[in-house]
């Protein structure tokens, strides 16, 4: 070691250099550093979205959704496979392991694809890959608003906007512009009225000229298109033949001619039916603030992009595309991730800048020499940036969770060590000159094990960290990486740096004088250390019944995964009968938002609603549920309510006096998205009931539903919609169809025409538009109708639909959930007011004996609580491991497991704090707080090494087992306390912050600082006597695995 730190000192210009390099690559980084608000803990997962607009939910089940779950049920490395049927929508999500790479799960289900479009019947739909992105993928959101816009019967004045020409805009000019910048992998319109070339025909009017749907179907198909001629040569140029035949005008569509009259007369389009511009038919709409529908589109961010610079060319790009709109046509943007972004950030970069001036001021005011806390203090910056290279190598984001457990008092322990005894060292010989390296390089290599041991030992606890899997891995494992990659960065600069530049620093020598801090805690810590090696046995009763306490304490507590991150914003769903109409639904949410921003002005900022589904149909909802998006002032601003608990509170209130018939569930936009991502719900709670049967799958769900209403803390219980969408059936007779000649397909092809039958397309330029033939409006509403609709049989006979199809009324699922292979009714709750943890047993327990479910259905939970669960089975195993480890490692350094055991009494007495701070402040236990007691057992470990070592180095003196106890305990004084300030004061910025974010990271903090309390007390007064009482073993003189520990540093 002496050889190294040798090399170092002789060579301390090339050491400097060499910081400084890593220093400028580790800038460079942090500028290549994807940010954002949160890790991404979506899980890997693919999403294959098949539409069918013809088919109900229970059609879409057993003739898409079937086929392609059992095609990719046999993948390798697939999980789960999940998937959700609605009318015209089928939605199946493959999650696969860990680890798998995302782009090779893509291409496993790509492959597969051709099977299940093989599977699936013809005309049916085919199935297609959802975009690539996640949980945090939907990262900017906006509106094109148009003014004035047109109220209802001016669509065709040229002096307003209407919903169509909007979503026209955003799908051809501002879609187009923003797709191709890099990190964004899909625009996705909400709202609106996708733009068709409708050709809505009369019953009446055909069968009164004895034509049917096909006679039309096939006029318009056969004259929508163009042909090619090859090319002719005329006078020795040659000239391109083409055929010009498309539709370009609705004047083109009414021309078309559909039949050869009686009288020999053409019958054309216009002669049966109305041609004119119309909407797709919709499953979806979007409002915003009480001013009815809206034209939104939201931008979708590649996964693992960085959501800060891809944020940034959005609004770039946005800012550019306005000059090219139509004059009274804007682009309003009303959700930006990378605020969300900037605020997470700030609150970070503050604590970490806060807590870092606090570290050096307290390393000051202990160790009272400015050359020696300045050179410490430049560790923290170095082993930053040296940290950026590492989570840029790693591939880990810099977030809340991956910078905000950083401790800088923590990590500059090893460098106090060295700096501390160089400075020692120094004052007792009064070296000068050229005589200082040498001073320099023994006092540094005197101290390289003990900083290696500690370091090891903070490390060794981070391990189980590391073993963390799924959600929990994905949020805590770049934490542990960015703790890990800051040690060993400080560890190398602690045996690099700081000698090299010690002998440039301390050239002129030092003079040793205790600072006024460190000798006043010595005068009030000796007389209180007397009277406890006095009064050993009753200072080992008190610690006893302390850790009995804190032992009854923790079990009263209540835990959950991690506490809330607040978005700033609210995501409140509103969930109807099934059999609401999309118009009803878009009333009601405008009604909504008008109570809301009534209500509370001074709350919330703006409303944006969602209802149904947009056409990329990531998430399939009916038209039944609306996400409520809530975009809040910055809480200063509030008036009627102090926090977000309150204003949800409130707000759930005001909504249950003002609307009736709807229920309510509220959550945040990113961890709403989330949560459904990873489990396929929303809620903080999932009951999934598996069963064969709607019906009795709906009767037990109703009683399950009242056992959790009845547990206290369950708010927002609501299940899926498992049955009432009322349907009209139109099933083909076929012995009457066979009389005829009539084919089942012929019969079906007029029934498509409800919904709309596409024929063709219409181009515009660049842009394309479907041609479709769809019945009138009143047809569609009345069975009676369609039973009068004309079919075609094959000698040319017209035949009453009534006649070979049976036109039946009856109610049907609203959708169709399966999980493994079978149906499932989930049912979702949130849990306020309680811990949930302690929630879900209660309500696990109240379900088994009151809901009497029949033979083959059961139960799963799933939801927050299950991730609660697998984070702590998996510490349960991880964390005895390392702290195992950390007994042998103290084993074989003193030779004994004696004092080892006495140093592992720290632990319990700092798990004991870290309860009581957290019982103080009302946090319940999480994996937040967990991640803190993990690092306190850390430091708890490390306080104890930093006095028993001493001791025993006194012990080996010859000095009496009293006499080391006493006189190590004194000198360890300012070493033990300078380890718990530092690393204390360094997460109180941490604990006490209310900024954005400041809510994962405050468990953490308040665990470590509240047990460095109990820890440093023990440590100082129950450690000496307890090591007086039960050390009394024989101490090797030559005992060469024991680390030395004859100096003042803060780890020995």
């Amino acid at each position: 070691m002496k050889t190294f730190v040798s090399f170092c000192i002789q060579h301390r210009f090339l050491v400097i250099f060499g910081v400084l390099l890593v220093g400028a690559l580790g800038v460079r980084a942090a500028h290549q550093l994807p940010i954002d608000a949160v890790p991404d803990v979506t899980n890997v997962q693919v999403q294959v979205l098949t539409t069918a607009t013809s088919l109900g939910p229970l059609e879409v089940e057993q003739y898409i959704t079937v086929p392609v779950e059992t095609v990719m049920s046999g993948l390798p490395r697939v999980e789960q496979v999940r998937s959700l049927s609605r009318f015209g929508l089928s939605a199946v999500t493959i999650v696969f392991e860990e680890g798998t790479d995302i782009y090779f799960a893509r291409q496993l289900v790509s492959e597969r694809l051709a099977d299940a479009r093989e599977a699936i019947p013809e005309g049916y739909g085919s199935p297609e890959l959802g975009p690539i992105s996640s949980g945090l993928g939907e990262i900017y959101q906006f509106e094109v608003r148009g003014e004035p816009m047109c109220e209802p019967g001016q669509a065709d004045t040229p002096d307003c906007y209407t919903l169509m020409e909007l979503r026209t805009i955003l799908d051809w000019y501002v879609s187009y512009q923003l797709r191709p910048l890099p990190g964004v992998v899909e625009v996705n319109a909400f709202g609106g009225e996708l733009k068709t070339y409708e050709v809505q025909v009369d019953p009446d009017r055909l069968n009164a000229l004895n034509l049917s749907l096909d006679d039309v179907f096939e006029a318009l198909e056969d004259n929508n298109a163009n042909a090619g001629g090859g090319y002719m040569v005329r006078s020795g140029e040659q000239r391109v033949v083409r055929g010009e035949g498309l539709i370009t005008s609705l004047d083109d569509i009414r021309g078309v001619r559909v039949a050869t009259g009686v009288d020999g007369t053409a019958i054309f389009v216009r002669d049966v039916a109305t041609v004119s511009f119309a909407p797709m038919v919709r499953h979806g709409a979007a409002t915003r603030d009480g001013r009815g529908e809206v034209v939104t589109g939201v931008v979708m961010m590649l996964l693992g992009a960085n959501s800060g610079e891809v944020s940034d060319r959005v609004r770039a790009r946005i800012d550019e595309l306005a000059t090219g709109l139509p004059e009274g046509v804007t682009i309003e943007t009303y959700y930006d991730r990378s605020e969300l972004v900037d605020r997470t950030v700030r609150t970070v970069a503050v604590n970490l800048i806060e807590g870092g001036i606090l570290v050096v001021v307290v390393l000051l005011l202990l160790l009272g020499n400015l050359r020696g806390g300045l050179l410490v203090a430049s560790v923290i910056p170095l082993s930053l940036l040296f940290t950026f290279i590492s989570m840029r190598f790693f591939g880990v984001s810099g977030n809340l969770m991956s910078l905000g457990a950083l401790d800088f008092g923590l990590i500059i322990d090893g460098a106090i060590v060295v700096v501390e005894n160089v400075s020692r060292r120094l004052s007792e010989t009064r070296a000068r000159g050229r005589a200082v390296r040498g001073v320099v390089r023994d006092a540094t290599a005197q101290v390289i094990r003990p900083v290696l041991f500690g370091t090891a030992i903070i490390m060794i606890v981070y391990i189980p960290i590391l073993s963390l899997q799924g959600i929990e891995g994905k949020m805590f494992r770049p934490m542990a990486i960015a703790v890990l990659s800051a040690l060993a960065a400080a560890l190398v600069l602690a045996v690099t740096l700081v000698p090299a530049a010690s002998t440039w620093l301390f050239r002129g020598g030092l003079s040793e004088k205790e600072p006024i801090l460190a000798r006043l805690a010595r005068k009030a810590y000796e007389p209180l250390l007397g009277l406890v090696l006095r009064f050993r046995p009753v200072v080992v009763l008190i610690a006893v019944l302390i850790f009995v306490g804190g032992g009854w304490l923790a079990s009263r507590m209540g835990a959950e995964f991690v506490p809330r991150l607040d978005e700033g914003a609210i995501a409140l769903q509103a969930v109807r009968p099934p059999s609401v109409s999309l118009e009803e639904s878009v009333a009601a949410t405008t009604r909504i938002e008008r109570v809301l921003l009534d209500a509370y002005p001074d709350e919330i900022d703006t409303i944006v609603s969602r209802t149904g589904r947009a056409e990329i149909a990531t998430d399939p909802m009916g038209i039944e549920i609306s996400d409520i998006y809530l975009i809040l002032h910055p809480i200063e601003e509030w008036t009627r309510a102090d926090s977000k608990v309150e204003l949800v509170e409130r707000i759930d209130a005001t909504l249950a006096e003002s609307i009736a018939g709807q229920n309510f569930s509220f959550s945040q936009p990113i961890e709403l998205r989330t949560n459904e991502l990873i489990s396929g719900v929303r809620s903080d709670v999932a009951v999934n009931l598996y069963g064969p049967d709607f019906a009795e799958l709906e009767e037990a769900g109703e009683r399950v539903m009242r056992v959790l209403r009845s547990v206290d803390g369950a708010v927002d219980v609501n299940a899926s919609q498992v049955a009432g969408l009322p349907a009209v059936r139109i099933v083909v007779d076929r012995e009457a169809a066979g009389r005829y000649g009539i084919n089942a397909s012929e019969i079906l092809d007029a029934v498509s025409a409800i919904g709309g039958r596409p024929v063709g397309t219409v181009f515009e330029g660049q842009r394309r538009f479907s041609l479709q033939v769809r019945l009138t409006e009143a047809a569609r509403a009345n069975p009676e109708v369609l039973r009068e609709l004309l079919v075609s049989a094959p000698g040319g006979e017209r035949v009453p639909l009534g006649q070979v199809a049976q036109v039946l009324l009856e109610e049907g699922p609203a959708v169709v959930s399966r999980e493994s292979a079978q149906r499932r009714m989930t049912i979702q709750l949130n849990v306020r007011g309680r811990d949930l943890a302690g929630f879900v047993a209660e309500a696990q327990e109240r379900v088994r004996a009151e809901a009497n479910l029949p033979p083959g259905y059961f139960v799963t939970w799933g939801g927050q609580f299950e991730n609660l669960q697998a984070a702590t089975s998996r510490l349960a195993l991880a964390v005895p491991l390392a702290l195992l480890l950390i007994f042998l490692l103290l084993y074989t350094t003193f030779g004994s497991a004696r004092p080892a055991l006495i140093i592992y009494l720290n632990i319990p007495m700092a798990a004991v704090g870290g309860v009581l701070a957290l019982w103080l402040r009302g946090m319940p236990f999480s994996i937040s707080a967990a991640v803190g007691f993990i690092a306190l057992s850390g430091i708890a470990v490390l306080n104890g090494v930093v006095m028993v070592s001493y001791i025993r180095d006194l012990q080996r003196e010859g000095l009496s087992l009293m006499d080391a106890t006493e006189k190590g305990a004194r000198l360890r004084l300012r070493a033990v306390l300078m380890t718990a300030l530092t690393d204390g004061i360094g997460f109180l910025p941490m604990a006490i912050s209310t900024s954005a974010g400041a809510e994962v990271q405050r468990p953490l903090a308040t665990v470590v600082i509240g047990g460095l309390f109990t820890a440093t007390l023990l440590t100082l007064f129950v450690l000496p006597a307890v090591y007086s009482w039960l050390g009394g073993m024989a101490v090797e003189e030559d005992d060469e695995n024991e680390i030395p520990a004859d100096m003042e540093g803060v780890e020995a």
